[in-house]
């Protein structure tokens, strides 16, 4: 486990022009710790630290999150618009995802687009990345998933097309204990060598005060 204090900077220092537009909107923050960090199915990391800060103003949000991953670190950007008609939730938005090895992975860029009514959600991005450094261009991919979460229980299910081909499912369970929210998820995927794993995190998002 190891979020170098660089990233952790960086990742400050990426927000910080979000404190400024924050006085009529709230700014969060957060941290956290996984047993193993898998993201859509892939695994990125055992005993993953985490951090990040996140804004929203109105129907716009942003955000900058980091984590330690197998080899350096892992940093997300955010943003997008969000907007409730009825009970459909609906976000439009982009991600891009940096790495700070290389010899780990790549960059990623995605636009992304979720809706949820009720108790089901359902997410589809469509990205590109470097999939080799000894040819030239991008490969394309997409990704969908649907979930459905009642009472602390979750179930998604994911798949990868086009540049990319993982499908994976996971179930798992969610509480608040005082101030942190404690997480146990089983997670199958083709693209883990050992098919299925259980994971376990604990995690605690705080308010930040910009008057």
């Amino acid at each position: 486990m190891k979020l170098s204090i660089g990233t952790m900077m960086a990742v400050a220092v990426l927000a910080t022009p979000l404190v400024g537009v924050a006085q009529d909107a709230e700014l969060s923050g957060n941290v956290g710790f996984a047993s193993d960090y898998f993201y859509r199915g892939l695994p990125q990391g055992t005993s993953s630290a985490s951090a990040g800060l996140d804004l929203t103003a109105s129907k716009i949000y942003l955000g900058a999150w980091a984590a330690d991953v197998a080899k350096g670190n892992e940093v997300d950007l955010y943003l997008g618009l969000s907007q409730d008609i009825g009970d459909l939730s609906i976000s439009v938005g982009g991600t891009a995802y940096l790495y700070t090895n290389d010899a780990f992975d790549t960059k990623y860029l995605e636009g992304n687009l979720n809706a949820g009514i009720g108790v089901i959600s359902a997410e589809f991005s469509y990205g590109k990345y470097d999939s080799d450094k000894l040819t030239s261009g991008d490969e394309t991919y997409w990704f969908v998933a649907g979930t459905i979460e009642q009472s602390g229980l979750h179930a998604t299910f994911g798949t990868f097309g086009d540049g990319l081909d993982t499908k994976y499912f996971e179930a798992g369970y969610s509480l608040s204990v005082g101030d942190f929210d404690l997480t146990a998820a089983w997670i199958y995927s083709d693209d883990n060598a050992d098919k299925h794993a259980l994971t376990f995190g604990i995690g605690h998002t705080f308010g930040i005060d910009t008057n």
